[in-house]
């Protein structure tokens, strides 16, 4: 049994952005630092075997549903010019960061034009069952993933989602705001259910069923009650599906229909057969070990080049994640 780190590469850098504050340079610097302090973390904190870098593609979501993400181009037109510029320069240090993990580290590195990063985590978690994986993200859309064998780590607030609950990096109970109790585990399959019921704004997928009720009332069926009948297809699951609703442009909605399309859209195992099988292709063609000597040289250079002397100074913890090869 080996223990993974799945590394969501464009989630990991882009959040750590919005966290640093000060110019340009400390922006770049810190979403640098706080990514490959991460992986160390997680790698230390896990003892894990090896890391997996998962690249982002263009996503076959946006030919299968039109309003996919559409979204983000809404909001980077919104740019201003010092913010699109910005958005530019971290966009070629990203690249260059995935030159530096693919070329000159032992890590995997997986891209496929038309898949997203969840697409291979979710994959690469599949395709080894009786491993462990710890999945590096703040994305939301990694709860379904959660099990004994796969947890979640949040780089940016040091927290760890696992099938008990969500711990601190003390290894402590998350202590929930509102109730003051601690947080509790979360409930994949639920989760995603109402993900699909839901929709997902950041992603710009609409709600199968707008404005349902979590809990129902004495005449409307709930996502809870629905959610409880789901196997059985019984009287609640039905009552909820086969409603109707129109939308503001006039035209008629199924809950069933939209539901269907969320579950292809959302759920991480229900990808059609076609998009199945590019991913799976792709995760065996990463399951290569690489050679590449040098790793802590490598990545000091690499540190130098941005100036990151706090990593370059300890450049062997940093390295040992780098550069273990994919275990056979």
């Amino acid at each position: 049994m080996s223990t993974y780190i799945l590394v969501d590469t464009a989630n990991t850098f882009f959040r750590a952005r919005h966290v640093i504050r000060g110019d340009l340079d400390t922006k770049v610097g810190m979403a640098l630092h706080i990514t490959l302090n991460s992986v160390k973390k997680a790698w230390n904190d896990f003892d894990a075997d090896h890391v997996v870098f998962c690249l982002e593609g263009r996503s076959w979501r946006k030919d299968y549903y039109e309003p996919y993400k559409r979204n983000r181009q809404v909001a980077r037109d919104a740019l201003t010019e010092a913010q699109a510029e910005e958005d530019k320069v971290f966009w070629e240090i990203f690249d260059e960061f995935k030159d530096f993990v693919t070329t000159k580290t032992n890590c995997t590195v997986m891209r496929h034009p038309e898949l997203e990063a969840d697409d291979l985590i979710a994959g690469w978690v599949q395709a080894h069952p009786n491993d462990t994986h710890i999945i590096i993200s703040t994305d939301g859309d990694f709860a379904q993933l959660i099990a004994p064998n796969c947890k979640q780590y949040n780089g940016v607030s040091n927290t760890t989602i696992t099938h008990e609950g969500y711990f601190t990096d003390k290894g402590q109970h998350v202590i929930d705001k509102k109730t003051k109790e601690p947080k509790p585990a979360p409930d994949p399959a639920f989760m995603l259910f109402e993900k699909c019921m839901r929709g997902d704004t950041s992603d710009n997928v609409f709600s199968a069923y707008p404005g349902v009720r979590k809990k129902g009332t004495k005449n409307k069926v709930g996502l809870i009650e629905a959610f409880a009948d789901k196997d059985t297809k019984g009287y609640n699951w039905n009552n909820m599906m086969l409603q109707r609703w129109t939308d503001h442009d006039g035209v008629e909605h199924r809950v069933l229909e939209d539901y269907q399309r969320n579950v292809i859209l959302c759920d991480l195992t229900a990808q059609p057969d076609n998009i199945r099988i590019i991913i799976n292709d792709t995760i065996e063609e990463a399951m290569t070990p690489k050679d590449v000597s040098q790793v802590g040289m490598r990545l000091m250079k690499f540190c130098a080049k941005w100036d990151m002397q706090r990593i370059a100074d300890q450049a062997q913890l940093y390295a040992t994640p780098l550069q273990a090869r994919y275990p056979v």
